[in-house]
């Protein structure tokens, strides 16, 4: 199996090689790419070391994944001209999410929709992927009738640049307006700004929320309102989720519906303040549920709280998962 990755070099792509190590992914040849400036440089995987390549030279290697995570500029250039040679492509950045003849996988979510023709896949966003999993086991038993969503969002989610900006700011160092990241600081502070602000007065993050979630839900009628925001926080992303149901649930089952889900950890005891936390979540590859609890307000009403790690399953892992899958149902070329 030849894999390439690209974007090799940034925050997401260094955790793609961990989580790729880790679940010990069969990989027969291994092609690292990453931008011009970078190209020739070593990056070492399992002891081994790996020189980095041009784009060119990995589409012309023609390997049998290629897992994208450079941004959306490089998706949208180069994502087709990998598939026009028998690659699969699964593609991290926003660009191919919305189209409609590209698959968005959550594999335990959707993953059925995957075909040998699929070459070009997309990874929903870290915020809307990692509610998907506890939102579509609902769904499917009560129906999901309207969603309000706040997110608490790491800046780990902005990349390698906003964690230089954090880093500068905990340590009293001045960055100037070009080096940040955000137009506000990020140590010690919040900003309700997640991607950029369009004429709606919403940000990209959430129309992501709003659109991906319908896409992967395969469910148009499902009303979402989302604010997202930007917190100092290293392990991952924090929602709260309130979910208005077409149909009465009882909360036992709601909690033994998520407890049987796969990729699902419940914690929910708040007599013993048992609930997610993003510093229990770092690392991990599950998505974390609790606080768990009727919303009194409105009929067929359920508060929630969801916590990942957004470089992992927000991103690396869920990647790796859809190759997994793909592997696993015979769905790769070559």
């Amino acid at each position: 199996m030849k894999v390439a990755i690209v974007g090799a070099t940034g925050l997401v792509g260094g955790v793609l090689l961990k989580v790729l190590s880790e679940r010990d992914f069969p990989i027969s040849e291994l092609i690292l790419v990453a931008s011009p400036r970078s190209v020739g440089k070593k990056i070492r995987y399992q002891s081994k070391e790996y020189t980095i390549q041009s784009i060119e030279a990995a589409i012309e290697a023609k390997p049998n994944i290629a897992i994208f995570s450079a941004g959306g500029g490089t998706s949208g250039k180069y994502a087709r001209q990998f598939t026009e040679v028998g690659t699969t492509v699964i593609d991290n950045s926003s660009f191919w999410r919305m189209d409609k003849q590209v698959p968005l996988v959550v594999p335990e979510v959707n993953g059925s929709v995957l075909t040998k023709d699929d070459l070009l896949i997309a990874n929903p966003n870290c915020s809307t992927m990692q509610m998907m999993l506890p939102l579509k086991v609902l769904h499917d038993a009560f129906g999901i009738k309207r969603l309000v969503i706040s997110t608490y969002q790491s800046f780990t989610g902005t990349g390698v640049k906003a964690v230089q900006q954090y880093e500068a700011e905990k340590t009293g160092n001045t960055l100037s307006v070009e080096e940040c990241a955000y137009p506000h600081p990020i140590f010690a502070n919040c900003l309700p700004h997640c991607g950029d602000f369009d004429d709606s007065a919403y940000t990209t993050e959430e129309i992501k929320l709003v659109n991906e979630t319908r896409k992967i839900l395969a469910d148009d009628s499902i009303a979402v309102t989302a604010t997202c925001v930007r917190v100092p926080v290293f392990g991952g992303h924090s929602e709260s989720i309130n979910i208005e149901f077409r149909n009465e649930f009882d909360i036992k089952k709601v909690i033994q519906l998520l407890e049987g889900s796969s990729g699902i950890v419940v914690q929910d005891d708040w007599k013993k303040n048992a609930y997610p936390t993003p510093l229990q979540a770092y690392d991990k590859d599950e998505v974390f549920v609790g606080r768990i609890r009727r919303d009194k307000s409105i009929k067929n009403g359920l508060n929630i709280w969801v916590v990942s790690d957004n470089l992992r399953k927000g991103a690396a892992t869920n990647t790796v998962q859809i190759a997994e899958y793909l592997l696993e149902h015979q769905l790769i070329n070559g």
